[in-house]
């Protein structure tokens, strides 16, 4: 079963046109011209349009300074009327990412990325969850009928086997925090495990973030497994690519549930992170 992101996204979306419009602006700060970078702030730009939300994109140059770059975050945020920041990441590597993600207030952080609201976040206590969390979130109780107690039982996230394939910031950390707490059995590789694909096997629910196309396919994982995926890469071609394959000879033969690239996790992480931005300025007032 290919998971539709679009159909969710659309769900979430609607939900968010019920609400009042934020009065504040929802700032993204985008140092460089990274095309991919460009592509995802594109993307953000379209939802803000559709919600009616006040969008602003300030662009610096790769050259900037990190202590300049974390002076222009904090000024940013201090508007008054700011509702949130994000950073576009990856930043350029002369930059200390971190440093300049913690200029971030935590009540205006709709990425859950600066260290006061990860903080808050692993304790429990942060009012909105990492983007990339909310998403396995909504896939877990949309994946499956809601109205078959069977089929529902057999995804019930308690009693499974999680693996998280990839450690980073954006997916894999904070998806393993949250999982850590919900699942029966949980463990973490990253691309260089040795016998990934054979270790894949047992896993009720695969969530990768690695961004290495074709790194496990349909036939390395169980019958009824679920696989969320936020791989993204590009072939030489342009075509992008997720981390896991899916051959049409294979999911014929399987109940496997998993999301496509494109169209899958994407669409429904933007719409996420406006959810966030939503809540924060609602607490804001």
């Amino acid at each position: 079963m290919i998971i539709d992101g679009k159909k969710i996204t659309e769900e979430l979306l609607a939900e968010l046109k019920k609400l009042p419009k934020p009065e504040k602006f929802l700032a993204a700060v985008l140092v460089g011209n990274d095309l991919a970078s460009v592509s995802f702030l594109k993307q953000k730009e379209k939802v803000a349009h559709e919600l009616g939300v006040d969008f602003r994109t300030y662009r610096r140059p790769t050259s900037i300074h990190q202590d300049e770059l974390r002076k222009e975050v904090l000024a940013i945020a201090n508007h008054k009327t700011c509702g949130g920041v994000l950073v576009q990441l990856p930043l350029p590597a002369h930059i200390d990412r971190q440093y300049v993600l913690n200029a971030i207030p935590r009540e205006k952080d709709v990425d859950v990325l600066g260290e006061r609201a990860l903080g808050a976040f692993y304790a429990g206590r942060n009012p909105v969850l990492p983007p990339a969390v909310g998403v396995v979130q909504r896939i877990i109780a949309n994946c499956l009928p809601a109205g078959d107690p069977v089929k529902r039982d057999k995804l019930q996230i308690a009693n499974c086997h999680a693996v998280v394939i990839g450690r980073g910031l954006l997916i894999g950390r904070p998806v393993a925090q949250w999982l850590i707490g919900e699942v029966a059995e949980l463990t973490v590789f990253n691309s260089t495990t040795q016998n990934l694909r054979e270790r894949l096997k047992d896993a009720d629910l695969i969530v990768s973030g690695v961004g290495k196309a074709g790194l496990f396919s349909a036939e390395d994982v169980k019958d009824d497994a679920v696989v969320i995926d936020f791989g993204y890469a590009r072939d030489a071609d342009g075509k992008i690519h997720g981390d896991f394959t899916s051959p049409l000879s294979v999911v014929g033969c399987k109940l496997l549930a998993y999301t496509p690239t494109p169209g899958g996790t994407g669409p429904i992480l933007v719409a996420q992170l406006f959810q966030n931005f939503f809540t924060l300025v609602a607490l804001q007032k």
